[in-house]
């Protein structure tokens, strides 16, 4: 890396082995997001690590000239962020080479025109000097993506080919569907340029019933619309998008953002969101702070915009898209809901369209009863471990979770399967609604929904791949620092494990049936006058008003209070290295029930990943270790 940045020209043979998943948090750390426009140029791959330097300072691709990047398997996996490559085009980049993409990046990249390619013979040819013509950089992509790249973006290709856009009849399919597979062609659109039907790995166009947008994208979207269109806009059907303002509640105490002097940008970021959503009449939900909280919020209804969906908006049989990774949350209920980037998100805001390339589908079979004190988070850290996942089994795939252990689990909980697709590497992940379904509906949000017969996957359908988990077999998990992929049973990791920092919340682990296992340690310990270890912070954050409420209701804050954690309003929070529960040394160590722990992502120290019975236990005892094993030492 040293060498290139010098100026050395290095041939692939002596650059080897390539850095595999290169994550979005590498290429733009967060901190960077609160830039939308010119000045992420600046910036890209100021996050990526090489050992335990960060060599990549800001400026540095720019001023070197670099047009071609060529990295390994996975590039651009973790957020939605697309200001991911706009600051790698910004800064001069052309052109990707990598072994394999994440969808999402690759996506992302299309619609802003950053050509990719995996394609390794080009990386000779080019430092030859030879003219690679375009139609070579798009063979083998879907002639969607194909023709978004020759339009110069999706902006562009939509004025030139989505003046005419149709929703398509729906057909009764002659052969039998997955759930996914029914619900895309009840929301197919007909374009100029794009089938009502399309076969899996082709480019696609569908309506969706709720568009979601937060914070770190509104801004980018409405500048790139404004410049595009000019104002005002005409927005497709205002009163189905959703605004949220939920990733920088507590900037003013987010030691990252402070010392880099970003709190303005943040403070400018998120009024460029409101004023989007005034001058358009969008419906938002604001940020919740601290002493509109201890005064009373008024009956504000906030909190993480994952968790707001499928608490008050989604579902069954719907398709949700969001400018965000953690969008298939709401696939628990049994609808489609998937991420898509800041251009995919702006076009549709103007035609009502969201592009999709049709994906292949798994069916993750969860066999048996979980044991005690294994919780969801502890099933898909198990899965991330697992060999064809590792290997890229689950890039841009549809997981269908299914099978008896699916049948006991709450709706919290198939939210937490769902919504860490993102970490496996997939396009969204999916639930058949069923009784349990019906009860959430019922009790969470007042509501008498009744299933129809097409809603679940026939007999037969096509699965690109089935995986089968004993969930009778499988222990508390952890992950180690760098990777959720990074998986071993806990009672594995060998040496103890000192915790400076516990955190419980983010979308994956805020939720009710969370915070109801943050209380049984709590109370538990609360009981045997136990607190959090000395030198150690517990931070607890909720995952919306609503899981506040019931945490109240149920008489839980006691139990927080007397062990001395610290209970924070809803808002993402650490998970996006934005307020308390990060790190601010590389020395500290944290155990986070989050569902990332790139590099950088939750501060400067390390971050293991773990379930939430595990993070209050670990608090308690100063080190990681489960509930089971905590009780056992206080026997």
């Amino acid at each position: 890396m040293a060498r290139s940045l010098l100026g050395e020209s290095i041939a692939l043979d002596a650059a080897l082995a390539l850095r595999d998943d290169v994550s979005t948090d590498e290429i733009t750390p967060l901190p960077i997001l609160t830039h939308y426009d010119d000045k992420l140029g600046r910036y890209p791959y100021t996050g990526f690590r090489a050992g335990d330097r960060t060599p990549i300072g800001a400026d540095a691709i720019r001023l070197r000239g670099v047009e071609v990047v060529v990295a390994g398997k996975r590039y651009g996996k973790g957020s939605s962020r697309e200001h991911s490559p706009a600051a790698e085009k910004l800064a001069g980049v052309r052109l990707v080479i990598a072994q394999s993409f994440e969808r999402i990046y690759r996506q992302n990249a299309d619609n802003i025109g950053l050509f990719t390619s995996t394609d390794f013979g080009l990386v000779a040819r080019i430092q030859a000097g030879e003219a690679i013509a375009v139609d070579e950089l798009v063979a083998g992509r879907d002639a969607l993506a194909a023709a978004i790249l020759k339009s110069g973006g999706l902006l562009r290709f939509g004025q030139r080919f989505m003046r005419d856009i149709a929703v398509a009849p729906h057909a009764q399919n002659d052969g039998p569907q997955t759930l996914f597979e029914k619900i895309v062609a009840r929301h197919a659109l007909v374009t100029e340029l794009t089938d009502a039907h399309p076969a899996p790995g082709a480019g696609a166009f569908v309506r969706a019933d709720r568009r979601v947008i937060h914070e770190y994208y509104t801004g980018m979207a409405a500048h790139m619309l404004h410049a595009t269109f000019g104002a005002p806009l005409v927005l497709h059907d205002p009163a189905s998008i959703l605004v949220f303002e939920d990733h920088t509640s507590y900037v003013d105490e987010s030691p990252a953002h402070m010392r880099g002097g970003l709190v303005p940008n943040v403070h400018r970021m998120v009024q460029a969101q409101r004023d989007f959503a005034a001058a358009y009449g969008l419906r938002s939900h604001r940020t919740l702070t601290e002493a509109e909280a201890a005064a009373g919020d008024g009956g504000n209804v906030a909190g993480i915009s994952h968790a707001m969906v499928a608490e008050h908006y989604a579902l069954p049989g719907q398709l949700v898209v969001g400018t965000d990774s953690h969008t298939p949350h709401s696939g628990a209920l049994g609808c489609v809901a998937f991420g898509v980037g800041t251009t995919d998100m702006a076009n549709a805001f103007v035609t009502g369209a969201v592009r999709l390339t049709v994906p292949q589908s798994l069916r993750i079979v969860l066999d048996g009863a979980m044991p005690p004190g294994v919780t969801a988070k502890d099933i898909v850290l198990h899965l991330l471990a697992e060999p064809f996942i590792r290997a890229g089994g689950g890039v841009g795939k549809v997981f269908e979770f299914c099978g008896a252990a699916i049948g006991g689990l709450s709706t919290d909980e198939r939210a937490t399967l769902t919504n860490m697709t993102a970490e496996l590497g997939g396009f969204t992940g999916i639930v058949a609604p069923d009784a349990e379904t019906l009860r959430f509906l019922r009790e969470r949000r007042g509501i008498d929904f009744t299933l129809e017969p097409w809603m679940a996957s026939d007999e037969g359908a096509a699965y690109a791949a089935t995986l089968h988990v004993d969930c009778a077999a499988v222990p508390p998990m952890v992950a180690r620092p760098g990777d959720p992929g990074n998986g071993m049973p806990l009672a594995e990791v060998g040496e103890p494990v000192r915790v400076d920092i516990a955190y419980g919340g983010s979308c994956t682990a805020g939720k009710r049936e969370d915070f109801d296992h943050y209380h049984a340690v709590l109370r538990w310990a609360a009981d045997r006058g136990l607190r959090v270890a000395p030198g150690v912070q517990l931070f607890l954050q909720f995952g919306t008003t609503a899981v506040r409420d019931h945490c109240i209701a149920q008489g839980y804050m006691d139990a927080f209070e007397k062990v001395g954690a610290r209970v924070l309003q809803p808002s993402c929070g650490a998970c996006g290295n934005c307020g308390p529960g990060g790190s601010i040394r590389a020395d500290q160590v944290t155990v986070s029930a989050i569902n990332r722990n790139f590099p950088g992502r939750g501060g400067p120290g390390r971050v293991w990943l773990a379930s939430p019975p595990t993070v209050a236990a670990s608090a308690i005892a100063g080190e990681l270790v489960s509930f089971e094993a905590l009780r056992q030492r206080h026997a």
